[in-house]
């Protein structure tokens, strides 16, 4: 049996029955093609995958909140540069002294005068024990491992979006099968009705055709609640409400030949194990700033005052000088050496982690190329089952008109028909969604990846636009 894409148009498809009310190769194709009822006016364009793609990429709210983080991440740069940079504080003071003197000799005298003055003081790093390279060097690691983070929440977002899609499909198609199956057995307990009036069947066939259309019945109302759960994902993974969506397919043109090769390609540029690897690289380097701490301090400062009324009325000084600084712990109470232990700690436990990361990534490319494997594995199955359905539904019913069947097994060979199409329809939706989580899995996950209609975030930009800069509170304009 061909393969069949499916997607929601904007009616319920009509299920055309033969005089046995078998659904026909129509009823099957309507079942696959199946649709979200008052979605869009007629003549609207179906909304595709890479539409919904390019959505989520722009306006999902987890992945903006991760772009907010890399920017606050990139300020750690310039603070840490500051460390280069002379610190320039300015003071003033201004105040009242009066002084009553009793000399022996020359009798008393007052003094009234208005001290006051101001000045500028400028200080220099030289050295400081490497503690503003090393601070620097981590911030720039912590600014990769924010983008990498970001990557792989792309990868998420963009898989969930496309899992969403995926089920809003194969929900509705469900919901539609079951609500065909309604109305074929619907017709098969009128028949049965009618040839027990006139004595052709016992009250036993007329209570099992009632019995399985009831189970229907149900069957279509869970598959409706299920429906109703994967729109309000879809809606919370994309931002919108699912209208007329387009056939999903597959993206196994963009995934590696073999599994070798996907478990090489993951392992060296999976975004997670890249910011597990930055992770690293901080924690070494805040090792290196924590010992810093122990080391002595060489620095410039350089004065310049201006004072009134210091000693006389109407006196005025000018002062400056530029004096050398060296700051030498001695001890400090244990603190920096408790904070250097703790850091190589801290650093261990991310190596640690990368290990963990990548038998994590490792895990989810097996899993997930299996998923491939026998998504296409069972879609074949599948179709090979509805075929074979469709045609022992169809002896079956001419056998029970000659009552070498009985209604029951008119009714058994009916529901195994629905079975397979449903299995069907989820094969077909497996597929899809596994061959996004393989991409997901090995980091090609992306909307460069997929070419996305959308424009594509630069996390460079921001990072370019704060590195620089001396001074102002505005934020720059680096979404």
């Amino acid at each position: 049996m061909p393969r069949r894409d499916f997607s929601p148009h904007m009616r319920r498809p009509v299920t055309r029955q033969n005089k046995h009310g078998k659904i026909g190769a129509f009823g099957l194709a309507a079942a696959l093609g199946v649709a979200l009822a008052s979605s869009v006016a007629p003549g609207a364009l179906a909304q595709t995958m890479e539409a919904a793609l390019a959505r989520a990429y722009t306006g999902n709210p987890t992945l903006n909140a991760q772009r907010a983080a890399v920017r606050v991440t990139n300020e750690n740069v310039p603070q840490a540069l500051s460390g280069y940079r002379p610190r320039i504080t300015a003071s003033a003071d201004i105040g009242a002294s009066i002084t009553d003197a009793n000399i022996p000799g020359a009798g008393t005298s007052t003094s009234r005068l208005g001290p006051r003055g101001g000045g500028v003081q400028i200080d220099q790093n030289i050295f400081d024990g490497g503690k503003t390279r090393n601070s620097v060097g981590q911030a720039e690691s912590q600014v990769l491992g924010a983008r990498a983070t970001l990557r792989n929440t792309e990868q998420n977002v963009l898989l969930d979006a496309a899992t969403s899609y995926m089920n809003v499909l194969r929900d509705t198609a469900i919901l539609t099968l079951n609500r065909n199956n309604v109305e074929v057995l619907e017709e098969q307990l009128r028949q049965t009705r009618d040839r027990f009036q006139v004595g052709e069947v016992t009250r036993t066939d007329v209570a099992q055709a009632e019995a399985r259309l009831s189970q229907s019945q149900s069957q279509a109302i869970l598959a409706e609640s299920n429906l109703k759960t994967s729109i309000a994902r879809y809606r919370q993974n994309v931002g919108a409400e699912p209208k007329q969506l387009a056939p999903g397919r597959p993206v196994e043109n963009l995934l590696p030949k073999s599994l070798p090769a996907a478990l090489q390609g993951a392992l060296t540029a999976h975004p997670a194990i890249i910011a597990s690897l930055h992770g690293v690289d901080a924690a070494e380097l805040q090792v290196k700033v924590s010992e810093a701490d122990l080391y002595p301090v060489l620095g410039v400062r350089g004065l310049v005052q201006q004072r009134y009324d210091t000693s006389t009325f109407g006196d005025n000084r000018t002062s400056a000088s530029v004096v050398g600084t060296l700051t030498i712990p001695i001890y400090e109470g244990g603190q920096v050496y408790s904070r250097t232990r703790q850091a190589k700690e801290t650093a261990g436990q991310r190596r640690i982690e990368v290990d963990t990361q990548r038998d994590t990534v490792r895990a989810a490319v097996v899993s997930a190329w299996g998923g491939l494997e026998a998504a296409k594995a069972q879609i074949v199955a599948a179709q090979a089952q509805v075929q074979a359905a469709e045609t022992a539904l169809s002896g079956v019913r001419e056998e029970a008109k000659v009552g070498q069947r009985t209604t029951l097994d008119v009714l058994n060979a009916q529901q195994e028909l629905v079975s397979a199409r449903s299995t069907l329809v989820t094969a077909q939706r497996d597929r899809v969604v596994a061959s996004y989580s393989v991409l997901s899995a090995i980091g090609r996950l992306s909307a460069t990846t997929l070419r996305l209609n959308t424009q594509v975030y630069d996390e460079r930009k921001h990072y370019d636009q704060v590195k620089g800069l001396l001074w102002g509170t505005q934020t720059p304009d680096g979404r």
